[in-house]
């Protein structure tokens, strides 16, 4: 399926590309930025060294938009919610804008002991195990399923996060990491597949990725990904228990610190 196909299927039922901009985004098409930064949890206040950040959306509208006035121009912050369902029909919604360019940035589970909490993994590429993906990914919903397949960021936007992510991470003394991501619908559930997932030979899991490379890529959008370890299911360090206050603290260093660096430098290189 391609991204025009998607487009127009709402406009058969009555919408106009304002409109779908607006029902995904809650902003027109002329408020969001070439440069756009999506994070599922994530606001403003978690990475304040990128720049003054000023709100766009109301406050309880399910998708929150900002504003980033940074040193070298201004950025779009989106925190879209957790999920490939609502995280694809954001990146999709972009493709009415003039964003041209995409970081990621949210949490990760590592699938590897040498992989520590706080530290950095930009993925190589993410494995479909969402159901959202299956939308996007065919024209017949009954055909072939996607699961299991791999999709990429862009590749030129990959090596250019890489290589400011390898700059910034030896200035300051953190660790980071290649990933290879799986895209999962359940924080709950998974931990009965963990064997089959690592099977797939994956070291880290999240949610959102693998349908947002594949949309970007319909829409025409480049995107690259910035994980920041939250926990580590092989290492018994969950969300819930077994992280020290000094893996929290590196952690927090690490968003606060590392990851403004990399992203105003990464979308610098990027014009």
């Amino acid at each position: 399926m391609d991204y025009q196909t998607i487009i127009n299927g709402m406009k058969r039922f009555g919408s106009t590309e304002t409109e779908i901009c607006v029902r995904g985004l809650g902003l027109l098409p002329e408020q969001i930025h070439e440069h756009v930064i999506l994070a599922p949890w994530w606001d403003p206040s978690v990475l304040s060294g990128l720049g003054e950040a000023v709100r766009l959306s109301e406050p309880d509208a399910s998708v929150q938009i900002w504003d980033i006035q940074s040193k070298d121009g201004v950025l779009t912050f989106i925190k879209t919610g957790m999920g490939a369902p609502v995280f694809m029909d954001v990146v999709l919604s972009l493709g009415m804008t003039c964003c041209k360019k995409i970081l990621f940035v949210g949490s990760v589970g590592a699938l590897d002991p040498a992989i520590g909490i706080g530290d950095i993994v930009i993925p190589e590429y993410s494995i479909c195990g969402d159901g959202a993906s299956r939308y996007i990914a065919s024209g017949d919903l009954a055909g072939k399923d996607c699961w299991g397949e791999k999709t990429y960021p862009d590749p030129g936007l990959l090596q250019i996060v890489k290589e400011e992510t390898e700059q910034v991470c030896r200035q300051h003394e953190i660790r980071w990491h290649l990933g290879k991501n799986i895209s999962i619908d359940t924080i709950s559930a998974q931990f009965a597949h963990i064997d089959t997932i690592v099977k797939l030979g994956c070291n880290v899991v999240e949610m959102e990725t693998s349908v947002g490379f594949r949309a970007a890529k319909m829409a025409g959008i480049s995107m690259a990904a910035v994980f920041s370890v939250s926990d580590n299911t092989m290492k018994n360090k969950s969300l819930v228990s077994g992280r020290t206050q000094e893996e929290k603290n590196y952690r927090a260093f690490v968003r606060r610190t590392a990851f403004p660096e990399i992203i105003l430098r990464s979308f610098q290189r990027a014009f």
